[in-house]
């Protein structure tokens, strides 16, 4: 009789061609060893990793996203390709906590195209911390499907979250030291808070409603959101138009 099947997480890759992706390249050629769970996808640098590829490789299943750059102030386009690497980092971590999704599901690193058998260290390391945590769902206790919603929700918002940190969450000093400070501020948490935490619920009130009309109630428990809460992002989205009222019965409105 056969025994059970041995778990083989899914992580997605995204790797700097002109760094990480030669480490790996190295890491191969020298027959360094890791688990055979990462699939590469070759970038021309790690600020390209956009929130929303981060969000979808999650939406898609994968168990873990890791992200490989250039070493800080040594990027091959200019001095802040890597800090926007680490930026969204940083921020795709609050908004994936705040989803329900580990956070540790997502690591960024900084290797070189000769640090060979540190890409073999890191990707042991994380693929071990990425089996432990089992399949994407459970450590969270979470559904799936529910997750993928979530997830979809927040990809719908990232324009919106581009603008605020263009605008509202700069970090004033471009050292990794300085990033790490400033999203672990109580500024960059009141900041958070006021203005992407409200935008993504109405986000996923959105997604909820293309799904069919729901009343307030079913939207509240659905959501798993406070009935207030969902009481005031109503009333901001019928402000804004994007819904309508039917007897007790919400709706996306039509335009």
């Amino acid at each position: 009789m056969a025994g059970p099947t041995e778990y083989k997480p899914t992580i997605v890759g995204f790797l700097c061609n002109w760094c990480c992706y030669g480490g790996a390249d190295l890491c191969g050629v020298s027959r360094y060893q890791y688990p055979p769970y990462l699939r590469v996808i070759r970038l021309m640098c790690s600020g390209r990793v956009d929130l929303a590829f981060i969000f979808r490789a999650f939406a898609s299943a994968a168990d873990g996203v890791f992200i490989g750059g250039c070493h800080l102030n040594d990027c091959h386009y200019n001095p802040e390709g890597n800090y926007d690497a680490l930026g969204n980092t940083l921020m795709a971590k609050r908004i994936l906590k705040h989803l329900g999704v580990n956070p540790e599901r997502l690591r960024l690193e900084w290797v070189s195209a000769g640090e060979g058998i540190r890409f073999a260290e890191v990707m042991n390391d994380f693929s071990n911390k990425v089996k432990s945590l089992g399949r994407f769902g459970s450590s969270e206790g979470i559904d799936r499907a529910e997750l993928k919603s979530r997830l979809e929700a927040a990809t719908q918002l990232v324009p919106y979250v581009k603008l605020v940190e263009r605008e509202r969450l700069r970090v004033p000093v471009r050292t990794e030291e300085g990033y790490q400070k400033f999203f672990g501020s109580e500024e960059f948490n009141d900041l958070f808070n006021e203005l992407i935490l409200d935008k993504l619920a109405m986000s996923r009130i959105m997604s909820f409603l293309r799904l069919k009309p729901v009343s307030a109630g079913e939207l509240s428990e659905g959501l798993g959101l406070n009935p207030c809460e969902v009481a005031k992002h109503l009333d901001d989205l019928a402000g804004e138009g994007l819904i309508s009222f039917d007897e007790n019965r919400i709706c996306v409105a039509t335009r």
